[in-house]
């Protein structure tokens, strides 16, 4: 989401929406009927190295013992209202519980502006047993091809010092679901300070969106702090 990071290189144009360098720390409460109860924290950085590229690096650590790194690559284009930009994104999850590694690398385009960003592309993910030995046969899951779509609203511009969004998407920060398998997320954010901003963020997971019997199946609540130079 938009309540995220900027830190390194060459001075940058701070760009669309003011996106300086910053680095954010947040604290994560997180249910969902597979691994339960658990608690999660992340580090998010990003990286504006100039207004035609940015770059985001993240890291979250689970109770669940499931750890993910994420490397988000982001050219971009200004248009006359808002900016283009292509998305490329590797997630890289360790689910230690379970002996699997999951990779996912994606591509898509997208557009922002000051109230809305939406984002259309796909991804391949592909699932591994990570202990397997190398005269072993191959064991693992390939998902060739799924599509993601993001689509957030925000209630002011996105350099206002406060802010309320809302996004319908089968992506996050840390998670590229099926097609058919909707978030629904909500956040807010205020500048304390000029370099210190307050984040709050909320997501529902339902399964069965597309399938017409829609039930629960986990949900996420984020609060910490964002240090913008």
């Amino acid at each position: 989401m938009a309540l995220l990071c900027p830190l390194w290189l060459m001075a940058a144009n701070p760009g669309f929406g003011d996106r300086r360098y910053s680095i954010s720390g947040m604290a994560e409460y997180s249910y969902n009927k597979t691994w339960g109860h658990h608690g999660n924290f992340d580090i998010q950085a990003l990286m504006p190295i100039n207004q035609h590229f940015e770059m985001e690096a993240k890291l979250q650590f689970s109770t669940a013992n499931v750890h993910t790194g994420v490397l988000n690559l982001r050219p971009k284009f200004e248009l006359p209202v808002g900016e283009l930009f292509i998305e490329t994104d590797m997630i890289y999850r360790i689910v230690a519980r379970n002996r699997i590694g999951d990779i996912t690398a994606s591509i898509g385009l997208g557009y922002r502006m000051d109230y809305v960003s939406v984002t259309l592309g796909s991804f391949t993910r592909v699932i591994d047993d990570y202990t397997l030995t190398w005269h072993e046969q191959g064991n693992y899951v390939v998902e060739p091809f799924n599509l993601f779509y993001r689509v957030e609203v925000f209630c002011r511009p996105q350099n206002n010092f406060w802010n309320l969004s809302f996004m319908f998407s089968n992506v996050d920060d840390y998670q590229m679901e099926r097609m058919w398998q909707p978030l629904f997320s909500a956040g807010a954010w205020y500048d304390v300070t000029d370099h210190w901003r307050l984040n709050f963020w909320a997501q529902c997971k339902p399964t069965g969106m597309f399938h017409l019997d829609a039930t629960f199946y986990g949900a996420t609540f984020r609060t910490g702090f964002t240090y913008r130079f």
